[in-house]
């Protein structure tokens, strides 16, 4: 039995990668704790692992933890400004109280192991403070710099020839340049338990230990320079836990009609941006469309067609064996699970790490890139028609559906962090 400890920030596309996998652990009988937002211990209860709540750390998982001032701040600041008031804010700033906490979690009960989503920066600070090795889990896109990729966040697709990676080269030195600020803060952050400044940004953390990417390597970016102890182990997708209450509309998804679901996920949800448009453009198109609002009021939507069903939320598990076609804003999951279904896709997202999922999902073949998070319905409409007459994007789609389906990530993972725990070295791409 080994002692695992995970750490992950409190938000659901961070947490919710992690739940197989935690399962797992558990089921093969190691010891683990899971150090995260309050709004997760149910989740955590169900894994069997022992959750302990955020002390000194900034649990914003509670919505009463964010000030007003906080959120006047943040509606203040758009485009590249919100983007490091965020990066600041809930991850580097954060990670300060994190790491107190993990010190003071790791002083009371050792661990072999910490376990930390990729944007987890304590976890990387607990042990050049003398804690355990670290591993991460991704909960998105490969996002550390290579010579074959641009920076992480401009969605532009791999180049491995001289002149791509010269150009990729200025584009990253380009952006340090434009987030010397953000650095400017890690080192701040870094300075408060004396550890040495660095010159890494948070996208290029990656844990010397063992780095999981939650994908198979045919959605991702081929790299020369890929690090050996990255491990490609599909998207750990963990099965419902509640039972599902099908609403009354369900049995029109048998129909002959092809259906297509609209997704902002669940936090981007202003219906504005892709619900709505959506719903404009496929209104009088000979489909069944399914639209989930991400927990919004449903009502938000206004009239819908008929050809339109709407739901507050569904399960993918339950929803995505009936889906022909699925137009997302490029949450990472949804999008994983797309695939794990081989379902082909239209990416229509502008923030956070959406534009690079949806620049991933053309370079894969497996659908259109629509480069914008609020397109026009005329977009939106010729996408969809291009989507289920081109028989290619399916067979692409299908394609990673059975490079997903030959993985087994909880198992996968489970062996990889068990190799770490007993030798207490990097797990290499060559070791089992």
């Amino acid at each position: 039995m080994a002692r695992f400890l995970i750490g992950t920030v409190p938000v659901v596309g961070h947490v919710a990668p992690m739940v197989a996998i935690a399962g797992a652990l558990v089921a093969a009988g190691h010891d683990l704790r899971w150090y995260t937002g309050e709004m997760f211990a149910p989740w955590i209860a169900e894994t069997g692992a022992q959750f302990i709540p955020m002390s000194t750390g900034f649990d914003y998982s509670i919505e009463e933890n964010i000030s007003a001032d906080l959120e006047a701040q943040r509606e203040a600041l758009e485009g590249l400004a919100l983007v490091k008031f965020d990066l600041k804010t809930f991850f580097v700033d954060a990670a300060v109280g994190y790491t107190q906490d993990l010190l003071a979690i790791l002083k009371d009960a050792p661990a072999d192991v910490v376990l930390a989503d990729t944007f987890f920066l304590a976890a990387g600070w607990a042990h050049e403070l003398g804690g355990p090795p670290w591993a991460q889990l991704a909960v998105s896109a490969l996002s550390f710099s290579s010579k074959d990729t641009a920076p992480y966040g401009m969605g532009l697709p791999p180049s491995g020839s001289l002149q791509g990676r010269l150009k990729n080269r200025a584009l990253q030195a380009s952006v340090k340049l434009g987030f010397r600020d953000v650095l400017s803060s890690i080192n701040a952050a870094r300075e408060a338990f004396n550890l040495e400044a660095t010159d890494q940004l948070l996208f290029d953390t990656v844990s010397p230990y063992l780095h999981m990417a939650t994908t198979v390597p045919e959605f991702e970016y081929p790299r020369s320079d890929l690090p050996p102890q990255v491990h490609f182990i599909g998207p750990p997708i963990a099965a419902p836990s509640a039972p599902f209450t099908p609403p009354d509309w369900w049995a029109d998804l048998k129909g002959d009609r092809p259906v297509v679901h609209i997704t902002q996920g669940t936090v981007a949800t202003d219906p504005k941006d892709l619900l709505r448009p959506a719903i404009e453009a496929l209104a009088d198109e000979p489909l069944l469309v399914v639209v989930t609002t991400g927990n919004e009021p449903i009502a938000d939507l206004g009239p819908l067609p008929d050809n339109v069903r709407a739901a507050e939320f569904i399960p993918h598990h339950d929803l995505l064996p009936h889906i022909d076609a699925m137009v997302t804003n490029g949450g990472y999951g949804g999008v994983q699970k797309a695939l794990a279904q081989g379902i082909p896709l239209i990416g229509a997202g502008a923030t956070q790490d959406k534009p690079e999922i949806c620049a991933r999902i053309a370079w894969a073949g497996v659908g259109l890139n629509l480069k914008t998070g609020s397109p026009k319905p005329k977009q939106i409409r010729e996408a969809v028609r291009q989507l289920l007459t081109d028989a290619s994007y399916r067979q692409n789609a299908q394609r990673l559906q059975a490079a997903i389906q030959a993985c087994d990530p909880a198992p996968r993972a489970v062996a990889l962090l068990e190799a770490l725990a007993t030798t207490q070295k990097p797990v290499l791409e060559a070791t089992p």
